[in-house]
């Protein structure tokens, strides 16, 4: 039985669209009346240490630099950094490497107990099937599998401190595969790596390279997770990871929460597949101002608000880890756009989005588990809703919509309202006649 369904993601040809959410069914019907409400119910318990981590450059910077920026990460209560590595920055000749400064780099990670995600990516220089000139060879792999499986087991030997260790990265688009998209080839590339770093580090987690967004591939077409499984390289003894940007919390589409359906149909195939672990290692928003490159211009305090809304969306879908992008902006060595997605700025002050999450994470608890979300006879057009147990027993319900409107909420009790974009917050005393609750468009939270 075919079960890749979602190889094309037209969403086009459908008038209505019931999918499983887990134990809630979900209608979706983009374009017929008002948008339907969803309330979605998490897999499993989420201890936010565990879960959510963060991206973070930190080999662009001076270590006293990047010591602050681990510190503002801890701060938050998170201790998960996947960091990239560039082989022909480190391995610039065959045997001669650079490694001082990811040497001091790994200590410190280890020094504040900070669990660490390193991936590989970029042809060096001797091994590259670039074309003779050309000076963009670390986008093309390298001749050899076996080469980079090679450089990627020696650093893994090096540093036995790392807990987990990818293969590459966004190897479905052409800037990081050159000249196009290539299954078997990565998948050659995959299996001699993980082989190397199951002799090296049995330990540590094998991860696939992230593809770009749910690993469609734009030359060839299809996706490319499809064309590894028939290759047998989707099974329980590695970690699959792809990045689902989109340009909104809900999707590309809001209305069609595409983001929601896609991520789901694709963990549940790959749930079924048998995988280890699926994992989310990018996801965010810039914070940029222009020239507009792919992303509409949605500034700091925008870039807040889809951020918490994106992680209380991926808690209570099948993710077993997250990594935002990205902890820091960068500077010129970047593209303007890709210079503003950290939740820290360049000089280490605390952006909206750092201060948003800090809010989100301290009215949450540090561990939650799931919990059937509220019934509505009506609610605002699109409203996303979802309820969770902290650690201490309290009752938290996060919620949202696409339009303001009002609900009334009939659990009894005592609590306080949350508004964790603003910082603001409230007491409430619901008695036995409900609490008209005002909903609008940026993520509230009650506790009780």
């Amino acid at each position: 039985m075919k079960l890749w369904t979602c190889s094309s993601f037209d969403m086009s040809r459908c008038k209505k669209l019931s999918i499983m959410l887990f134990s809630v069914v979900v209608l979706v019907c983009p374009g017929v009346g008002a948008e339907p409400s969803l309330s979605l119910k998490g897999p499993r318990d989420v201890q936010w240490s565990d879960f959510l981590g963060v991206n973070a450059q930190l080999l662009w910077f001076e270590e006293a630099a990047y010591r602050n920026q681990l510190d503002q990460m801890q701060a938050l209560g998170l201790n998960w950094v996947r960091v990239d590595l560039h082989w022909d920055r480190l391995e610039p000749a065959p045997g001669q490497w650079q490694l001082n400064t990811l040497d001091r780099m790994t200590q410190v990670l280890a020094e504040k107990n900070v669990s660490s995600l390193l991936f590989m990516v970029g042809s060096a220089p001797f091994a590259s099937s670039a074309p003779a000139g050309t000076p963009n060879y670390d986008q093309y792999p390298p001749v050899s599998a076996q080469m980079f499986a090679d450089s990627l087991g020696y650093l893994a030997a090096r540093y036995p401190t790392v807990d987990a260790w990818q293969v590459w990265n966004e190897q479905n688009i052409p800037p990081f595969w050159q000249p196009m998209e290539d299954p078997a080839g990565y998948s050659q590339l995959l299996e001699a790596s993980l082989s190397k770093l199951q002799q090296i580090s049995p330990n540590a987690q094998r991860v696939m390279g992230g593809m770009a967004y749910y690993s469609q591939m734009p030359v060839r077409g299809g996706l490319m997770l499809e064309a590894l499984d028939g290759m047998g390289s989707i099974n329980n003894d590695r970690v699959v990871a792809y990045h689902p940007y989109s340009l909104m919390p809900e999707g590309d589409v809001v209305a069609d929460k595409d983001f929601l359906v896609r991520g789901t149909v694709l963990n549940q195939r790959l749930r079924e597949l048998g995988g280890e672990s699926i994992w989310a290692t990018e996801f965010g928003w810039s914070s940029y101002s222009g020239q507009e490159e792919w992303q509409p211009i949605v500034g700091e305090q925008g870039q807040a608000d889809y951020l918490i809304k994106r992680i209380a969306l991926m808690s209570a879908m099948d993710y077993d880890r997250i990594f935002l992008f990205n902890l820091s902006d960068l500077d010129a060595r970047a593209t303007l756009r890709d210079q503003k997605y950290g939740l820290l700025r360049l000089d280490g002050s605390q952006k909206p989005a750092y201060k948003a999450l800090k809010r989100f994470l301290e009215i949450t608890g540090p561990g939650i588990k799931p919990l059937t979300a509220p019934a509505f006879a009506s609610a605002p057009s699109g409203m996303l809703s979802m309820a969770w147990q902290r650690t201490d027993g309290r009752w938290v319900w996060l919620f949202w919509a696409q339009e303001p409107g009002r609900v009334t909420l009939a659990r009894k009790g005592k609590g306080t309202l949350y508004n964790p974009l603003q910082g603001t917050s409230r007491s409430i005393n619901v008695g036995s006649g409900g609490l008209p609750v005002d909903v609008g468009t940026e993520m509230q939270i009650i506790v009780m």
